[in-house]
């Protein structure tokens, strides 16, 4: 008698195809990539999330001129620089992105929790869980796979970035992943792109600014995030996003 053969799960199923897509397009350009992937999973089920920061023009540049009705989304923690909230607006409008969607930490996590709203002086890791984590994994949600700006020079954590990746039974992908500073430079002067102004000021990665300070000379661009601590990613790149899109909650 034949054994039955075993039924993959979806997380499987999505590690499967994000390794065979990696073998056969993660080579190819940005553009093609971004083409490529809303022929594979529509708009329906392809966003982007962007923050906006500082070299975020390039990616959202790329994706409007290829289909600027694509899903692109913010996660409004509470605690962005102006200065972000008003390059969001502004790229929008210099781009014609048509679906921004704006993604805001719940109301009754931020009231028991942090209603204060100086949770991020105690516990960084709980403060990004609620405002970053938990609303990211509302958003894609609904989705097939995402693209994100990442890119492998970003920091040391980064190094080994592929383009397709899977992320629980979803795929993440980043375009970006192999290009350099000199590449997105370039690309912003080419295209006379809009950099987001607190660059100007050393923000070379920014987030949210109660954890943010501009870059040292020589060290990586991820270094002004959460320094002087261990921490380096918010977690919505990490386990604990795959943790909240299996919570009971959604």
């Amino acid at each position: 008698m034949l054994a039955k053969l075993k039924q993959l799960s979806a997380e499987e199923e999505a590690a499967i195809e994000a390794a065979a897509l990696e073998a056969r397009y993660g080579q190819l350009e940005p553009q093609d990539i971004i083409t490529f992937s809303i022929g594979r999973f529509g708009l329906q089920g392809l966003g982007a999330v962007s923050s906006f920061g500082a070299d975020s023009a390039v990616l959202l540049h790329m994706i409007a001129r290829i289909d600027p009705a694509l899903q692109v989304i913010f996660l409004d923690t509470g605690k962005h620089f102006g200065e972000t909230l008003q390059y969001r607006d502004a790229l929008a409008a210099d781009f014609g992105l048509r679906n921004i969607t704006v993604f805001e930490p719940l109301a009754s996590s931020l009231r028991e929790t942090d209603p204060e709203g100086e949770l991020h002086k105690s516990n960084t890791d709980a403060c990004c869980n609620i405002r970053k984590v938990e609303p990211m994994a509302r958003a894609v949600e609904p989705l097939a796979a995402w693209f994100t700006g990442r890119k492998r020079f970003q920091a040391a954590t980064r190094n080994g970035l592929p383009v397709f990746e899977a992320v629980g039974p979803r795929i993440r992908i980043n375009p970006l992943a192999k290009w350099t500073t000199a590449d997105l430079a370039a690309y912003m002067r080419e295209h006379q792109l809009r950099e987001n102004p607190l660059v100007a000021y050393g923000y070379l990665s920014i987030g949210c600014f109660p954890c943010t300070q501009p870059v040292k000379e020589g060290e990586d661009a991820r270094s002004g995030r959460w320094a002087g601590q261990a921490k380096t990613e918010c977690g919505i790149h990490l386990s604990d996003l795959d943790q909240s899109l299996t919570a009971s909650s959604l």
